[in-house]
């Protein structure tokens, strides 16, 4: 089977780019700027596209069988119709440019966040509700290219959502360098009144799940026209988690103590304030991350199990090691410098 990987520059597209070549897969890896460098395996061709250009995804599906969709735009900041532009109509495009060039499958990279509540997710499986809020637009577009993506399932052109939840691990360049930024200048605030569990998923895991999935459909297994949750199965206090994090890194910790409720009135102003002055950069947080970071978050993984034959390979403790010795290879100071708060 031919795959084609989209987002393979960022973090989650290039771990299963690679997951997919171990695996024997040839793959077509999608990149808004085609890498000057040659292609590191025979197996692996890159091409170059972009989401909003409709002849060009037709040129980049055409011979493939499968399509593995991680392209997203996941930034703090952004206006409802940024996030629409791209997780939305990108996804309409693709699923577009594939039915029309014979594709068979079609794996959309979405996320936990499409049952977003302010409140606490303790254990809550693939039934619950999609959230409906455009208040929040990351989560708002995911949701939305969600249900399009599975909405295109049939016969001919199968089609499957993953929701992995807080993508963590060497390489990143999202999450960990917003938190490393913030906590080494003495910015990063975490909540009192928890503890507040989260199962956050390390990058391996992840990617495995993608390949699995593919495996799955190929095979004819039933789990086509569906979404599965994809995390770690070690729901653990998010503030012990941020430290653990940290301190794989060699960061200072987070400081504690911030009350939910003032912090949460501290975020939305903060996000009113940037909306007031129309300002393009990223604000310091949001809502939505103050949110993620003063409630649980985890998920029952019953159904990736038992369909897809999901295992988490990677522990958390293995992963904080993987992570420090990244570190200690000066990788982790190339990432990206971002502004603090997880997304879903």
């Amino acid at each position: 089977m031919k795959v084609l990987v989209t987002g393979a520059g960022g973090f989650l597209g290039g771990r299963t780019v690679k997951m997919l070549l171990e695996e024997g897969r040839e793959v077509r890896a999608l990149h808004r700027r085609k890498p000057a460098a040659a292609a590191a395996s025979p197996r692996l061709e890159a091409v170059e596209g972009q989401l909003g250009d409709l002849p060009s995804l037709r040129a980049a599906v055409r011979g493939v069988q499968a399509v593995v969709h991680c392209a997203a735009k996941n930034d703090l900041g952004g206006s409802l119709s940024f996030f629409l532009e791209h997780n939305l109509l990108g996804t309409a495009h693709l699923l577009e440019a594939a039915r029309a060039e014979g594709v068979r499958f079609f794996v959309l990279a979405s996320s936990a966040s499409v049952v977003f509540s302010p409140g606490d997710l303790r254990g809550v499986d693939e039934t619950a509700p999609y959230m409906n809020d455009p208040t929040k637009p990351y989560a708002y577009s995911k949701t939305m290219a969600e249900r399009l993506t599975l909405a295109a399932n049939g016969p001919a052109f199968k089609t499957l959502a993953l929701r992995p939840h807080l993508i963590w691990g060497p390489g990143d360049r999202h999450l960990l360098p917003r938190l490393l930024t913030r906590a080494r200048r003495g910015r990063l605030r975490l909540f009192s009144g928890g503890p507040y569990l989260v199962d956050a998923t390390y990058i391996d895991n992840a990617a495995r799940a993608f390949e699995l999935a593919l495996s799955k459909l190929a095979a004819g297994a039933p789990v086509d026209g569906q979404a599965f949750f994809i995390a770690q199965g070690e729901p653990q206090d998010i503030n012990l988690l941020v430290n653990r994090l940290l301190a794989a890194v060699g960061a200072p910790p987070a400081k504690a103590g911030m009350p939910k409720a003032l912090g949460r009135a501290a975020a939305a102003g903060v996000e009113r304030l940037w909306k007031t002055l129309r300002r393009q950069s990223e604000p310091p947080v949001t809502l939505f991350a103050a949110q993620q970071l003063s409630s649980s978050h985890w998920f029952n993984l019953d159904k990736a199990k038992t369909m897809l034959g999901y295992r988490p390979e990677v522990s958390v403790a293995e992963g904080l090691r993987r992570l420090a010795a990244w570190r200690g290879s000066g990788s982790a100071e190339s990432g990206r410098e971002g502004r603090a708060g997880p997304r879903g």
